[in-house]
C-alpha cells in the first residue's frame, strides 16, 4: 500500500457520538460518523479512512448478538489486504464485553481499536476527538499487529481481555487490574509497554445461552435452579474473595455439572487470581470444594467477561477439557 494505511471506522454510538438536547437536557447518540471525523482533521495525516456505520445505540443496549455480528463484520473486512486495521466507536458501559468478543472471534492479526469517551460532545472538554485520534494512530501502527483488540481512552490502550471500567464518570476509568495498559498513546505515536503475546481465537459459529449470577451472603439456590432449568447452556457465577460461594448453592452447582452444564467461577474482586484453597472437601462453598465439584476457574476475568467468553466457547465446543484449557490453561 502506498500513502497512509487504510483504516476502517465502524460506528456503534455511545457517549463519543452523543450530544445534549437543549430542549430536554437528555444526552443521546446523535452525531454521525462524518461529524466525528470533521472534529479531528489531523486524522487525514495518519490514515486513509473509510466509514462503516454499524449501529447508533447507547452501549447498555448492545446485545451479545450485535457484538457477535460486529466481530464477524470486522473479520470479513480485515481479510481485505487494503486494510491495515479497524477502529470501533463504542459506548463505555459494555465496551469491554464487545472488545473481548472481537478479540476471541476475529481471525485476522490486524488490530481492532475500540474507542470511547466519558464526556459527550456538548461538554466543555469532550475527550472523544482526542481518543479517536489515538485509536486511529494505534490501529495504523504496524507494531499493533498480532495483539488483538484494544480499548483506547485517556492516552492508554488496554488489552480487551484484561480491561474493565472502574469509575462511573471519571475519564480515567479504564484499567487492567494486575496487568496495566498495553501501550501509551500521544502526539508522538504509540509506545508499547510489553512484547506481543499469542492470543486464542475461537472458531465459534454461534453463541450459547449463558446467564451471569452474582452471589451474595445468605443466598439460596432457587435462582440458579431456575436459570439452569430454562435453557442455560452454561453459567458464570461471580463469587467472593479468592473464589467462594454460599454453601447453599453447592447442590445446584453439583446437579448442573452432573447434567453436563459447565459452571465458570469468577470473583467480585477487581484484582487477583482465584485461589481454590478454602473448603472441607464437601459442600462449604469454598473454592477447594468448588474445584472438586468440577467448576472451571475464570481467574482474572470479571463476571461479565467470563460470560462473554463462555458464550463464545460453548458456541464452539462442549468438551470439558477444551473449555478448562481456554479458561485455566493460560493467563
Amino acid at each position: 500500500m502506498s500513502g497512509p494505511p487504510r483504516i476502517a471506522i465502524f460506528t456503534t454510538g455511545g457517549t463519543i457520538a452523543s450530544k445534549r438536547d437543549p430542549a430536554t437536557g437528555a444526552v443521546a447518540s446523535v452525531a454521525t460518523a462524518e461529524e466525528l471525523l470533521e472534529m479531528v482533521p489531523e486524522l487525514a495525516e495518519i490514515a486513509n479512512l473509510s466509514l462503516h456505520p454499524f449501529a447508533s445505540v447507547n452501549s447498555w443496549n448492545m446485545t451479545p448478538a450485535m457484538m457477535f455480528d460486529l466481530a464477524h463484520a470486522l473479520d470479513d473486512l480485515l481479510q481485505d489486504d487494503d486494510y491495515a486495521g479497524a477502529v470501533v466507536t463504542h459506548g463505555t458501559d459494555t465496551v469491554e464485553e464487545t472488545a473481548l468478543m472481537a478479540d476471541l472471534l476475529v481471525t485476522s492479526d490486524k488490530p481492532v481499536a475500540f474507542v470511547v469517551a466519558m464526556r459527550n460532545l456538548s461538554e466543555p472538554s469532550p475527550d472523544g476527538p482526542r481518543n479517536l485520534l489515538d485509536a486511529v494512530r494505534l490501529a495504523a501502527d504496524p507494531a499493533a499487529r498480532g495483539r488483538g483488540a484494544f480499548v483506547v481512552c485517556n492516552e492508554e490502550a488496554h488489552a480487551a481481555r484484561y480491561v474493565t471500567k472502574t469509575n462511573t464518570t471519571n475519564p480515567n476509568t479504564f484499567k487492567s487490574p494486575d496487568f496495566g495498559p498495553e501501550a501509551l498513546t500521544s502526539q508522538f505515536g504509540v509506545r508499547w509497554l510489553r512484547p506481543c503475546l499469542s492470543r486464542t481465537v475461537i472458531p465459534a459459529p454461534e453463541l450459547a445461552s449463558v446467564p451471569l449470577v452474582k452471589t451474595y451472603s445468605g443466598m439460596d439456590d432457587k435462582f440458579l435452579r431456575y436459570m439452569l432449568h430454562h435453557g442455560a447452556d452454561g453459567m458464570v457465577i461471580e463469587g467472593s474473595g479468592a473464589g467462594n460461594v454460599p454453601g447453599s448453592l453447592m447442590p445446584a452447582i453439583e446437579d448442573a455439572i452432573a447434567a453436563g452444564i459447565p459452571i465458570v467461577l469468577t470473583s467480585r474482586c477487581l484484582a487477583g487470581f482465584l485461589a481454590p484453597v478454602y473448603g472441607t472437601g464437601g459442600a462449604s462453598g469454598g473454592g477447594f470444594d468448588l474445584r472438586g465439584a468440577g467448576v472451571i476457574l475464570g481467574h482474572h476475568l470479571t463476571g461479565q467477561k467470563g460470560r462473554i467468553m463462555l458464550m463464545v466457547a460453548l458456541g464452539w465446543t462442549r468438551d470439558e477439557a477444551k473449555l478448562r484449557y481456554l479458561f485455566e490453561g493460560k493467563v
